[in-house]
């Protein structure tokens, strides 16, 4: 594909139904994805920009693949430049909706257009573009990355809002039912948050989350630890083992 291409749409439904499957043979090994969630907003504090930043580098030095949302602002820019400098193009993939393209970019996306008339980014400083219709195709493909990723593979969530939290809560969810077993990691950057651990402290001693089910979600305070904890990363034995193959 040449630079600055949009990639066709996927050809698996959109629906909030249906679910990542891995099917690909376990004997042919796999690169390490990590799907990361954050912001499109830098943040207030520079902590957040550095997270990224680290969280890049140390992806690049042990040769993790990226997947993220796409976007070329905020800490989401961040992670995606600091991987494709240290290692290449092809280490990340950006998934974006058609509807979000002109809100999170920067000026360095390119004038080149694809056949749907978006504008996309410079594939030498963000890595490969696919633009798709909705946020639940945008979701599916990035967890079907991870799903089909080697040993270490699992999602992280840097700071962010209502999306970052939407997408990190539905990936620990899927993990619940047993669509996935990978790890699940926030990255909690000066106590960013703190508040949502509290709930799931709170979730447990009201029976509304299984005991051991709280460790579904893992944490770490910097971007060592969080490769680490998903590199060691435990299924919880809590868990809903049903089987969505079947339905």
């Amino acid at each position: 594909m040449e630079s600055g291409s949009v990639s066709p749409m996927p050809s698996f439904p959109a629906s909030r139904a249906a679910t990542p499957m891995s099917k690909l043979d376990p004997n042919t090994p796999r690169k390490t994805k990590i799907c990361v969630y954050c912001g499109s907003s830098k943040g207030k504090s520079a902590a957040h920009m550095q997270a990224a930043r680290d969280l890049g580098k140390i992806m690049a030095e042990n040769n993790i693949g990226l997947v993220y949302g796409g976007g070329t602002v905020g800490l989401m820019g961040e992670v995606a430049k600091t991987v494709v400098a240290l290692s290449s193009p092809d280490a990340v993939h950006g998934i974006i909706p058609e509807a979000l393209v002109k809100y999170e970019r920067d000026s360095t996306y390119t004038s080149k257009q694809g056949t749907d008339g978006l504008s996309i980014p410079e594939e030498q400083i963000y890595g490969k573009t696919t633009v798709v219709r909705d946020m639940h195709t945008r979701k599916q493909m990035m967890a079907q990355e991870v799903l089909e990723g080697g040993p270490g593979s699992g999602f992280i969530a840097l700071s962010g809002g209502y999306g970052t939290m939407e997408e990190l809560l539905e990936t620990a969810t899927w993990n619940q039912l047993g669509i996935h077993s990978k790890g699940v990691c926030i990255l909690n950057i000066d106590g960013f948050y703190n508040g949502l651990l509290d709930w799931v402290k709170k979730a447990v001693d009201e029976d509304f989350v299984r005991g051991a089910n709280a460790d579904i979600l893992v944490t770490a305070t910097d971007a060592e630890g969080a490769v680490k904890a998903l590199r060691h990363y435990k299924v919880s034995q809590n868990r809903y083992n049903l089987e969505w193959e079947n339905r």
